[in-house]
């Protein structure tokens, strides 16, 4: 199936990605996964990008967007508290819903790897809806959902939606709550994650090495004893390992 992310691996692949020869400094941004309790259980509200969009056009992702200078207030050098407030503004602004800044925990923090030619360093939060109705922009997202996370995946491999890498991996994690409660108590219990991938490609397809991996320095090392956190990015499927 065709899809940029399928396009930007092939041009990573001969050399043709634009701005990957340029050194491009990644802008800090903000993302909030959002939950609720669904029928069924767990569910997480996804939104399509703009098929115009350049970056990351077309596929499914949780809201957020760059931090603003206006997100730091009177604290421009708090970039944890810009970052709530960017959460805050990117779901009312692309999803129509309110978020309280307070209730948002901390999950995890994505790097889009080197060679891309837009990069961000992007804080994911994770919180209830507080309010409001969920409405596209209609700019930056043309449609909101609500999945349950076996849902989303499901669909991704059936190739019905597009996720990148951040999305299908936080999407893994989630699986194993039951309830929004269960999923903020545990999350808030742990450490958040910092995703720092290189990319790199196998016969097969391609991979992220993250930094807990035994190849993250040495890809000669990709079949060495030792700790493993990569995901496979291949074209029969994706299999994400962390040990």
């Amino acid at each position: 199936m065709s899809s940029p992310l399928n396009n930007w691996i092939e041009q990573r692949r001969t050399g043709e990605a634009p701005g990957a020869a340029n050194g491009v400094d990644a802008a800090p941004a903000a993302t909030v996964v959002l939950l609720r309790d669904g029928s069924a259980g767990l569910e997480v509200l996804l939104a399509r990008r703009s098929s115009k969009l350049a970056f990351h056009g077309g596929a499914w992702v949780f809201p957020g967007g760059r931090i603003d200078p206006g997100d730091y207030g009177d604290a421009p050098d708090d970039l944890p508290r810009a970052a709530r407030r960017a959460a805050v503004r990117e779901a009312k602004e692309e999803a129509g819903v309110d978020v309280d800044a307070e209730a948002l925990v901390h999950l995890s923090n994505w790097t889009t790897p080197e060679g891309s030619p837009k990069r961000f360093a992007t804080w994911f939060f994770v919180g209830p809806v507080a309010g409001g109705d969920e409405v596209a922009d209609g700019a930056e997202t043309e449609v909101l959902q609500w999945f349950g996370p076996d849902e989303a995946l499901a669909a991704r491999a059936a190739g019905e939606i597009e996720l990148a890498p951040p999305q299908y991996v936080t999407l893994l994690d989630l699986r194993e709550f039951a309830t929004v409660a269960d999923a903020m108590t545990a999350i808030d219990a742990a450490e958040s994650v910092d995703y720092l991938p290189r990319f790199h490609f196998v016969d097969d397809g391609a991979m992220c090495i993250y930094p807990e991996d035994v190849a993250y320095t040495d890809p000669g090392r990709l079949e060495a004893p030792g700790p493993r956190h990569r995901l496979y990015l291949r074209s029969e499927g994706w299999e994400y390992i962390r040990d």
